[in-house]
């Protein structure tokens, strides 16, 4: 069993609220769970308006498949939120 996961720290410049800022994660977070069948959870960064902490994780049977699936995240946010400054983290377990 491999289990990756992907680590978003997202910089939000047109944010002005915490309650934007939510809006915004809270897009990430159900197209990523949705499109992808993986668990996505906001792990820091909770009180800065401007500033997210998403991580991701997925497990498969072996490291090509979980390779692929991150793969496939990380370009589908990529493509889909092109005006967030994104920093991205990768780690196979």
């Amino acid at each position: 069993m491999i289990i990756g996961s992907i680590i978003f720290d997202f910089h939000i410049p047109y944010s002005n609220s915490l309650k934007e800022k939510r809006m915004v994660v809270r897009s990430v977070k159900e197209k990523l769970k949705s499109k992808f069948n993986v668990s996505v959870s906001e792990v820091g960064n909770q009180d800065l308006w401007q500033s997210a902490q998403i991580a991701v994780v997925t497990v498969a049977p072996d490291k090509k498949q979980v390779e692929k699936v991150m793969q496939n995240v990380i370009n589908f946010v990529e493509a889909n939120f092109p005006e967030l400054h994104i920093n991205i983290y990768k780690e196979l377990i």
